[in-house]
């Protein structure tokens, strides 16, 4: 069994592993980072330590969110460091068996192909789950 927090991006649903998860929490005052890639949404200071902000759905190619609508951030462990990365909206944990999990479907973009392992059928549908590292990585 494997277990992962999941969160909505553009009306699809997303899964990071549990174990890479420090927290979920509404979205910080966020400090831009001068001549940094669209990817990057700025800074936050989260109790004292700054951390990374990567707006996901820029980072998968999906269209931006209107100024209207605030973004939650799930922060993550990626090699010892906490990194936020913004969301649309958080869901629950869900439990899911080694039986649901398939390649990527054939469907999703080419910019996203690579920042997904798999996908997992549910019964509300697919569950496509990040990789983390690759996500932060470019």
């Amino acid at each position: 069994m494997s277990q992962y927090v999941t969160f909505t991006l553009d009306g699809r649903l997303y899964g990071i592993d549990v174990v890479r998860v420090q927290e979920a929490l509404r979205s910080h005052t966020r400090t831009r980072v001068p001549l940094s890639p669209p990817t990057i949404a700025g800074l936050v200071n989260l109790r004292g330590q700054v951390v990374l902000t990567i707006d996901l759905r820029t980072r998968l190619g999906l269209p931006g969110r209107s100024a209207l609508d605030e973004p939650m951030m799930v922060v993550v462990q990626v090699a010892g460091e906490a990194v936020s990365l913004l969301v649309d909206e958080i869901g629950d944990v869900v439990d899911v068996g080694p039986a649901s999990f398939e390649t990527p479907p054939d469907t999703l973009d080419a910019v996203m192909r690579p920042l997904i392992r798999g996908a997992h059928k549910l019964d509300e549908g697919l569950l496509l789950v990040l990789d983390v590292d690759q996500t932060v990585a470019a």
